[in-house]
């Protein structure tokens, strides 16, 4: 057990350092791009290949972690990250549209890579870590750093892009990321949740309902938050409210901060309520009906000609409290649910959803906005929260 802690800590560490990264260089395409002239559905495609790929990534990534151990597909991801970030460090002039997306399809292909060999990690570091509520607690405190981080990342990036422009800001993060490649590399075992015997690729398609379902929700769950989170949230309050790079940065930042640490309390929340278990599939219908309420609340309130900046800011902040406890939820009854020679697979299928959520969401957040503005992305949202919760009506009251 103590050998397996220290591994799930330096796995943590390595999620986390990445992290900072991935975080860094949305907010770095995001923000230079648009300030190059980019329009808000241009910015959107940058992301497609991103997106895309994940999507591709999560499908074969837990086959493979399954097959080579998941310390090497962890430690692939980070090394394409550097690649990536390498890439865009090219003169401005080669900074088309084609080329931005290739490199951001690398660093697709390593964030989903490095998410699910961490997650994954989970079970196999911690197999005999007790209760369902005590695996929920591991769950959390990882995701919920992590995006707590992420936060960390968006206002990494937006600073650094300030205080040594957007070359500078990459050599900083790809040169600290290798260190941690290093670092990591030297630290894990070698074949880290191989299975025992080598599955066939049909095996990553779940045969669970349970698993399926609760996939089919998780799509249009994280859609319903990107499709006015990427794009047209950033765009809006740098180009509308007339905000800095530092402030759009930092605001995202505390929010992801913010969103994370709601994440990482999650199983302290919901304790009284769960007498000692985990969540079930109940959990998640009744977070994911309340999460509808926001995105919609927020668009009624712009249209109704409140402050705008007013109504983002305290809405997003309820959104993004609730959205965690979501997130938390999930996060936990995909592993929960899954067998441990087969964890990887599951959860690589489950974030093979996420991402597609992520994929169609970013596509939306740049022709939403551009077409029918930030109520537009707000209506969208609330539209996908919905159909998450019609969907979540499938899953099993008891997790297990």
């Amino acid at each position: 057990m103590e050998s397996g802690l220290r591994h799930y800590l330096v796995v943590t560490g390595g999620y986390w350092a990445f992290t900072l990264t991935d975080g860094a260089i949305r907010m770095l395409v995001v923000l230079y791009f648009h300030s190059l002239g980019y329009s808000p559905f241009e910015v959107a495609m940058l992301f497609l290949f991103y997106e895309f790929f994940g999507v591709v990534t999560n499908l074969v990534g837990g086959w493979l972690g399954s097959r080579i151990g998941l310390n090497l597909t962890m430690h692939i991801g980070m090394g394409l990250q550097v690649v990536a970030l390498a890439m865009l460090m090219v003169p401005e002039a080669w900074l088309t549209v084609p080329y931005v997306m290739t490199a951001q399809a690398l660093s697709g292909i390593a964030k989903d890579l490095n998410k699910m060999s961490a997650k994954a990690s989970v079970k196999t570091l911690l197999p005999d870590s007790g209760s369902e509520s005590r695996l929920f607690k591991w769950i959390a405190v990882l995701t919920g750093s992590k995006n707590a981080l992420k936060g960390v990342g968006f206002f990494l990036g937006a600073a650094l892009l300030q205080l040594v422009e957007f070359r500078g800001a990459l050599a900083v993060l790809s040169s600290g990321l290798l260190l941690v490649l290093i670092v990591t590399a030297v630290l894990l075992p070698s074949g880290l949740g191989k299975a025992k015997s080598k599955p066939k690729f049909t095996q990553v398609f779940s045969k669970a309902p349970a698993i399926n379902w609760l996939s089919a929700a998780r799509f249009f769950l994280f859609g319903s938050r990107d499709v006015w989170f990427v794009v047209g949230l950033p765009v809006f309050l740098y180009s509308v409210l007339g905000w800095s790079f530092m402030q759009v940065g930092g605001y995202l930042a505390l929010w992801v901060i913010g969103y994370g640490l709601v994440q990482a309390s999650a199983p302290k929340m919901l304790r009284r309520s769960h007498k000692g278990r985990g969540p079930d599939g109940a959990t998640a219908r009744f977070w994911v009906f309340a999460l509808a309420l926001f995105p919609a609340a927020i668009a009624l309130g712009l249209q109704a000609g409140l402050g705008p900046g007013w109504v983002l800011v305290t809405g997003l902040i309820a959104f993004g409290a609730v959205f965690a406890i979501n997130s938390a939820v999930h996060s936990y009854l995909i592993v929960a649910w899954s067998d441990q020679d087969r964890v990887s697979m599951n959860v690589g299928f489950y974030y093979m959803a996420n991402a597609a959520g992520r994929l169609i969401g970013t596509v939306l957040s740049g022709l939403v906005y551009q077409q029918q503005g930030l109520v537009g992305c707000l209506w969208w949202s609330t539209s996908f929260v919905l159909v998450a919760g019609l969907l979540s009506l499938r899953l099993p009251r008891a997790a297990g």
